[in-house]
């Protein structure tokens, strides 16, 4: 059941900020776990310890490889499908309804991410809003990255087949390409 907000798509709120919406099952704390709780959150995002309170210490551990499909990653995205880390420190955090962490932190990519859970019924709002994307090559890497990260998410709350991660990031990478404007 596809049931994107939106359409799915990630909409532009600043040249260097994207904004994700999607429409999940609920109920709320059940979306904070699968964002807050490694053993869920590795399922579709990144496994590792995030400290939740305002300076915690997050640790995001990737290991794109394992998230669906045996397909291995297009050669553009080689880098990415090892194990790397993603550090970064609670900016704030309020359970079942906003988390906001710095992303890569200390690099010069340095950014920052928000996750907002509304309540919509028996379904919750996610938002998720990337800000300080400082180049245009990483605008696209992460708008194609969050969109199929969060197409994997959202299966995994429907009890939905997993899709192969590869092919979303690639498509998604280069339908970016085209919906956002330089």
């Amino acid at each position: 059941m596809n049931t994107h907000a939106a359409n799915g798509y990630a909409t532009r709120q600043a040249a260097d900020t994207l904004r994700f919406e999607r429409l999940l099952p609920g109920p709320i704390e059940r979306v904070w776990a699968y964002l807050t709780e490694p053993e869920k959150r590795r399922l579709w995002l990144a496994d590792g310890p995030m400290q939740l309170a305002p300076g915690g210490a997050v640790d995001l551990v990737f290991r794109n490889g394992e998230l669906g499909g045996d397909e291995p990653p297009p050669e553009r995205f080689a880098c990415h499908s090892g194990e790397f880390h993603n550090k970064g420190v609670v900016i704030a955090c309020e359970r079942n309804r906003l988390l906001r962490f710095s992303w890569e932190a200390g690099s010069p990519s340095e950014s920052d991410v928000t996750f907002e859970l509304a309540p919509r019924g028996e379904r919750v709002l996610l938002t998720v809003t990337h800000r300080r994307l400082a180049t245009r090559s990483t605008l696209l890497g992460v708008a194609g990255g969050w969109h199929s990260h969060l197409a994997l998410l959202e299966a995994e709350l429907d009890n939905a087949a997993r899709p192969a991660f590869w092919p979303l990031v690639a498509r998604y990478r280069d339908e970016y390409e085209q919906r956002l404007p330089e």
